[in-house]
């Protein structure tokens, strides 16, 4: 009965490393479906950590807990990366300057009460 067991949990741990492995390789697709993947594989860990814990075994309570919160991460990344306005702000603070009606705004990193800010102060003509 325990390799039964056994291979029974190399067989979930084998299905588990391939459905980890279809989520970056649908990052080419579009952004729903690979955030559905990456809900959908967190849902397996989280059912795997349960599987580990009432058959008591730790190493797979640890490895389906492990991915299950990587999962998870990934997930609301990709969830909060389909805002439009968030990319656009992202791709516009990422240039260390804009040029905007002929002047040159440089960008600005400003620290307020340990949060980190950025802004565009137009650049001073050298004399």
């Amino acid at each position: 009965m325990q390799t039964k067991t056994i291979q029974l949990l190399g067989g979930a741990l084998a299905a588990l490393a391939l459905l980890g492995a279809a989520p970056s390789s649908a990052l080419a697709q579009n952004r729903q479906k690979t955030k559905n993947d990456w809900r959908n594989l967190s849902i397996i860990s989280g059912g795997l950590a349960a599987f580990g814990l009432i058959k008591n075994d730790p190493t797979l309570s640890f490895v389906g807990a492990a991915g299950a919160l990587y999962s998870v991460d990934r997930y609301e990344k990709d969830r909060k990366s389909q805002d439009k306005g968030a990319r656009a702000r992202a791709r516009l603070f990422s240039k260390p300057y804009i040029i905007r009606d002929g002047q040159r705004y440089y960008r600005r990193t400003m620290v307020d009460k340990g949060k980190k800010y950025y802004q565009f102060e137009r650049s001073r003509e050298r004399n």
